[in-house]
């Protein structure tokens, strides 16, 4: 990973909240590639900084730099053209609308057609529109949801309705996927799902950052861990480097850092 090139840069990143600091001078790198995880307890920061990183809040202060252009503070669909996509940890998808239509909401978004041209019928507008709902089903087909195109997203169980987030997400054809608690609220077989899930998802050239309190899964499935307490960076490095380091332990445990 070390000669891998730098995909996000986070620098100096602060979001104050009124009179509360939600992050404080945060500075991380994802290079392209990696399985990066953000862990803390809970109010720690992490899932403000993704927030942040995908237009949802403007940085109060510092930098967030993708491919070296600086995207902080632009809005969400701007982020996502220059190839950040992301899940939410809690759930967000068109309940009343089929599988295939969540994951065609994003494609559709993706391309560029006249109105006049759609309304008209133009061949190279029904060509489009095959070779997208091909796509969709592919992209269902890959993460095992394929039988349930038809479904409701709402009629789906919780942790295929997970699975269909991240098609979703993928459907945006990002470099970079962001996944907040992927693995929350299912069981272990369902978690090792989402961890083989993961990592396939990586072999197909996806560089992902993934916040997450299951520490199993975590220590197995990342390359670097970056540890936030209190809106601050605590520690960073391997899983070895991160389970064995003194602060990391402290913060878990409840005590003040340096106690």
């Amino acid at each position: 990973m070390s000669e891998s090139k730098v995909l996000l840069s986070v620098a100096g990143l602060t979001k104050d909240f009124g009179g509360i600091r939600a992050v404080d001078s945060f500075s991380f790198e994802v290079r392209e590639g990696s399985i990066t995880g953000i862990i803390g307890p809970n109010g720690a920061g992490k899932t403000t900084v993704f927030n942040l990183v995908t237009g949802l809040y403007k940085p109060t202060s510092g930098t967030i730099r993708f491919l070296g252009e600086e995207i902080g503070g632009n809005h969400p669909d701007v982020i996502v053209r220059h190839g950040i996509a992301r899940t939410f940890q809690n759930i967000r998808l068109f309940n009343r609308r089929t599988c295939l239509e969540n994951v065609l909401t994003p494609l559709l978004q993706r391309e560029r057609c006249s109105f006049l041209g759609a309304m008209l019928g133009l061949p190279s507008v029904r060509r489009m529109e095959r070779a997208l709902h091909d796509r969709a089903h592919s992209l269902l087909a890959a993460l095992g949801l394929d039988a349930y195109a038809s479904f409701e997203a709402s009629a789906l169980p919780y942790g295929l309705q997970r699975k269909l987030e991240i098609a979703r997400a993928l459907a945006a054809e990002p470099s970079l996927l962001l996944l907040d608690e992927p693995a929350a609220g299912m069981n272990p077989s369902e978690k090792s799902e989402v961890m083989d899930l993961i990592r396939k998802i990586s072999s197909l050239g996806r560089t992902i950052v993934v916040i997450e309190h299951d520490m199993k899964l975590i220590m197995n499935l990342c390359d670097v861990i970056t540890v936030l307490n209190q809106g601050l960076k605590i520690c960073e490095g391997t899983p070895a480097d991160v389970r064995n380091d003194p602060d990391v332990i402290s913060a878990y445990l409840g005590h003040a850092r340096g106690a």
